[in-house]
């Protein structure tokens, strides 16, 4: 047995040593845990609310569950902070999210105790399923498999996918449903409504607690047990009537809804689940951001909020000053609403997203025009098909790498019926912290691949102004604009939009040796390079090219003409985005210059401030220098 003086989470390094305590010292080790990352988020920026309320919860398992060889599937990755400290990660958490430190995410290359790498929501019970068909086929019944799915993800349209699928296989899978009513904000849709009233239920909670009650006072789980659950089901039924229950019509046997915050009786339900064998779900309500007042009362802002003051709450970052550049999303935000008091078309479309994106703006002004979807990026998509379809102008705003997950229906069902649908990609390039599950770097790539795609990506925040004005002034067809997270470099954006002609670059500066071709807010730190190669004698031409798709042939035909020197930088992948498209355009034309591409190579991109990472790819501006320097001291 632990000795129980002094600080119990001192003593734990392992879920081995949490499982010898008693289950009366439980409640002790999560005032502890709950302690432990409130000191260290409040000085270390990362996600919060959602690790705070499943503190009881993810001690229970580890207590109730034979982890590592149990496993445990978190779904939201950022859900997972309590586990990080209680599976050997305590002494390092302080380096979580940083450059070269922990994932903010569960990463089984960082810990045996976790089975799946995760970042994205809802694919966790699809994961969990593919364990246990695995574990079955290995002979390994003894293996126990736990989805722990929650923060909004159960409104993600895989989620559904995987518990239909699991049904079907009769797999040994316990889904555990963490049910906190939020995302980053306030869940939305069915679902969501659907939780609410089975938890208000006073007949449905007062069957389910007299079952516990009864299971409790069982010795085992003999044929008696597998009698009463079979009587509960039907009681259920028969009593509710018309009210049924969407996982038991899926095939679970549902269980709950338990307060999630009663870390014993959560460690005794969840080690009698641990032998009821098939697929099962354990409803659980918790409180997002539970045990900080401000984190509780304001559960948006306390998601990621950044350094804060732990004693008083206070906030303490603030990414964008009072006279410095705005956020890009804030001058999105903005932006939509000047263009929507214009143009009575336009509409706005978010998978969960509405304080991220800050369409939230246009919501308190516009309620009927924004639409929250949920976690839900493919169905995002082809709502915003069917209103364009229907002469309505979406504008769909979804971070770049949580539009990955769509990109069958940007292709099938926006694309090739030519909708006119406007793209707005959040979080384009390298985003920091969060790591390779989010980094913003395919888009360019995979946009410009598609058939009456146009790609775009302003430089500036008056440049997404006007970019979002000439998407709406006339029928482009489908129009992708990405921009990154963070401030730009305009204060005063405020200013007329204007439309781009389509396809159209502009040049920035002149030269006669070298010729530089940006894409995006990487043009930012390319223009300080310009005059510093200026000091160096070198007169480099720079052009802010605006668009991947259509290219403005018309200059890269006077660049290659003129120059024998080219350079081209983009904060996304080399491979196929818009160093490639330049390349394949002097091969198309037959063109002989010396050319240089920068970029994010062929790798997976970890996770660091985006200013240590920018250096780390020669992507700030001493590395551009740097590059462009040796490039023309080569050639």
């Amino acid at each position: 047995m632990v000795d129980n003086t002094g600080f119990l989470l001192d003593q734990i390094n392992d879920p081995s040593e949490l499982r010898k305590l008693k289950v009366d010292q439980l409640p002790e080790v999560c005032v502890e845990l709950r302690e432990y990352i409130i000191d260290a988020v409040s000085t270390n920026p990362g996600h919060f609310g959602a690790s705070l309320g499943v503190i009881e919860l993810t001690v229970a398992l580890h207590y109730a569950f034979n982890t590592p060889y149990d496993l445990l599937v978190w779904d939201v990755g950022h859900q997972a902070y309590g586990h990080k400290i209680l599976t050997g990660r305590k002494d390092v958490f302080h380096t979580n999210r940083k450059y070269k430190g922990i994932s903010g995410f569960p990463k089984p290359s960082e810990s045996i105790y976790d089975s799946f790498g995760v970042g994205h929501s809802s694919t966790s019970i699809s994961a969990a399923l593919g364990m246990a068909v695995a574990s079955k086929l290995k002979g390994e019944t003894d293996r126990k498999i736990v989805a722990i799915i929650g923060d909004g993800a159960m409104s993600g349209g895989m989620a559904f996918e995987g518990l239909n699928n699991a049904a079907v296989n009769n797999s040994d899978l316990l889904v555990i449903l963490n049910d906190n009513n939020m995302s980053i904000d306030p869940n939305v849709g069915g679902m969501s409504n659907y939780l609410l009233n089975i938890s208000k239920s006073q007949t449905y909670n007062r069957i389910k607690r007299d079952i516990w009650d009864g299971l409790g006072k069982l010795n085992g789980f003999g044929p008696k047990a597998r009698r009463l659950v079979q009587q509960t089901e039907n009681a259920v039924k028969s009593m509710l009537l018309k009210q049924s229950n969407l996982f038991e019509g899926l095939g679970f046997r549902y269980f709950g809804p338990v307060d999630g915050h009663d870390v014993a009786y959560l460690t005794e339900v969840l080690a009698s689940l641990r032998n009821i064998p098939g697929p099962k779900l354990l409803h659980v309500i918790t409180k997002k951001g539970k045990g900080f007042e401000q984190a509780e009362l304001h559960q948006t802002e306390y998601h990621a909020p950044g350094k804060f003051n732990k004693v008083t709450g206070e906030l303490l970052d603030c990414e964008c000053a009072v006279n410095k550049p705005p956020k890009f999303q804030n001058v999105f935000g903005h932006t939509i609403i000047e263009l929507a008091e214009m143009n009575n078309r336009i509409v706005a479309i978010t998978p969960a997203m509405p304080s991220g994106c800050s369409l939230n703006m246009m919501m308190g002004k516009m309620p009927h025009r924004v639409f929250d979807v949920g976690i839900a990026e493919q169905h995002a998509v082809t709502f915003s098909a069917g209103l364009a379809i229907q002469g309505m102008l979406p504008f769909c705003n979804i971070y770049s790498s949580f539009m990955q997950r769509a990109y069958d229906q940007i292709i099938h069902d926006v694309a090739i019926q030519n909708l006119q649908v406007v793209f707005c990609l959040d979080r384009g390039g390298l985003v920091g912290a969060d790591g390779a599950t989010h980094h913003g770097v395919f888009d360019l790539a995979f946009m410009r691949s598609i058939p009456n795609m146009i790609v775009s990506a302003p430089m500036d925040e008056l440049e997404l102004r006007n970019m979002m004005f000439t998407a709406q002034n006339e029928n482009h067809g489908p129009f992708s604009i990405r921009y990154p997270r963070g401030c730009g470099c305009v204060i005063d954006w405020r200013q007329t939009m204007n439309a781009i002609p389509v396809g159209k670059s502009r040049q920035l500066s002149e030269g006669n040796e070298l010729a530089i071709l940006t894409i995006g807010t990487v043009g930012i730190q390319t223009r300080r390079v310009v005059n510093m190669l200026q000091k160096d004698g070198v007169l480099a031409a720079h052009f802010d090219m605006r668009f991947v798709k259509p290219l403005d042939e018309e200059t890269l035909h006077t660049v290659f003409r003129k120059y024998k020197h080219v350079i081209t930088i983009e904060d996304g992948v080399l491979q196929g985005g818009f160093g490639s498209a330049v390349l394949e355009f002097m091969a198309d034309h037959n063109y002989s210059a010396h050319l240089k591409r920068i970029g994010i190579p062929d790798i997976f991109v970890e996770h660091g401030t985006t200013e240590e990472l920018n250096r780390e790819y020669g992507l700030d501006q001493q590395g551009i220098y740097q590059t462009v320097k040796t490039f023309m001291l080569k050639e």
